[in-house]
């Protein structure tokens, strides 16, 4: 056990869990517990009964989030059950509460399936306003966010997916000034097709990179595979290898101008970098031993490495986009988070990067101005797109 590991279980144990409750109004009198009890409270559920919008007038509605998992896919630790995942889910509320001033929640659940797992998070809605789906494997995440989003009027973010998608995105935006490189002309290979791969690869294709690879375990992912196909990987197919390349990563890797690892450990070699385009970027994210280290991927000709981790430059932590996110949907009291809102996510947080270098293409995790920044162009982007509650317009 790590000395980091023995003052992580010290951390806990000593306070008892990272998260508690406490109350914004004082009960020391009789007239403090009749406001904030009974009988005035009842004033003012009969108002919202009248009216169910002044929830978020009236209660923690209008700022608080679920942070959700049934701890099917934890960090790297993978399907250790809901009980293990309550210490991830408080870790980032902790982040929500810190960064954002988001009352945030870990709602960890004891079912599995998909229609389980929806029927839960849309039981406990009504207090929430805003859903945020972390560490559920895929594929079944894909759908139960794909169905929260159609059946609730609140934002739902599995940020596994996205959150990780627009940093990327700014850390690429960044990296691709540094290289003399632009959107239209590089070629991109995504390598993992899961949850962060397959939200990667959507946010790149939405930003306008037009030669985009996908590779799983198989191989190239293009239009009229058969093999270890699934409807997910169908519809990134529609969308991406345009050529209709064929092979292993080694074999589609030559050439390309960006690499993106969403994968495992040691997949991509020097060799693989070597047969890069010149000046080639590699975002090498599988945590906590990435796709390739990078004194390995420099020393093969990589001009920008960026990883997950924080004892590296360029950590492309998710922390450096979900609190803005959230902040920015709950101040504009949007319905939902759409392509749009995380598109301008990603521009603002590269926006803070004011001279990008190898070794600088995203902010520091702690800045101060990320949230801000960030939470401001996310909510004049669901002004501007309409995907805002119709009360809160008028």
């Amino acid at each position: 056990m790590s000395e980091l590991d023995s003052e992580a279980l010290e951390l806990h144990s000593s306070r008892k869990g990272k998260l508690e409750v406490k109350s914004k109004v004082p009960v020391g009198s009789r007239k403090d517990l009749s406001l904030a009890y009974t009988p005035g409270v009842a004033a003012v559920s009969s108002a919202i009964a009248g009216n169910s919008e002044l929830a978020y007038k009236y209660t923690i509605k209008q700022n608080a989030v679920a942070v959700v998992s049934d701890g099917s896919a934890v960090l790297g630790l993978g399907d250790i059950g809901p009980e293990a995942a309550i210490p991830v889910m408080e870790g980032k509320c902790v982040l929500f509460s810190e960064l954002a001033n988001i009352d945030a929640f870990p709602i960890c659940l004891a079912v599995h399936s998909a229609d389980e797992i929806v029927a839960a998070v849309k039981a406990i809605a009504p207090v929430f306003g805003g859903i945020n789906l972390e560490d559920i494997a895929a594929p079944k995440c894909f759908e139960i966010e794909s169905r929260l989003k159609k059946e609730l009027a609140i934002p739902v973010m599995h940020d596994d997916q996205h959150a990780t998608a627009v940093v990327v995105l700014a850390g690429l935006m960044n990296a691709l000034k540094v290289v003399g490189k632009n959107k239209e002309s590089v070629t991109a290979v995504v390598n993992g097709a899961g949850a962060a791969g397959v939200a990667v690869a959507r946010m790149l294709h939405s930003f306008g990179i037009k030669e985009l690879i996908m590779v799983d375990t198989t191989g190239a992912i293009y239009s009229g595979r058969k093999e270890g196909m699934n409807p997910v990987k169908e519809s990134m197919a529609a969308i991406t290898n345009r050529s209709l390349r064929k092979g292993s990563l080694a074999e589609v890797i030559r050439g390309a101008d960006v690499f993106i690892g969403v994968s495992k450990a040691g997949v991509l070699t020097g060799e693989m970098v070597a047969s890069m385009a010149p000046s080639p970027v590699i975002f090498a994210m599988a945590n906590p031993v990435p796709e390739i280290m990078p004194d390995v991927a420099r020393a093969a000709g990589a001009a920008i490495v960026a990883t997950g981790r924080s004892d590296f430059p360029n950590q492309i932590n998710n922390s450096l986009a979900f609190p803005g996110i959230f902040r920015g949907a709950l101040d504009a009291a949007a319905t939902e988070i759409t392509e749009s809102m995380k598109l301008a996510a990603a521009h603002a947080l590269a926006s803070l990067v004011s001279s990008p270098s190898a070794d600088r293409i995203v902010p520091d995790p702690l800045d101060k101005e990320i949230v801000p920044a960030v939470s401001k162009a996310v909510a004049a982007e669901a002004v501007r797109s309409g995907v805002i509650r119709k009360e809160a317009s008028e």
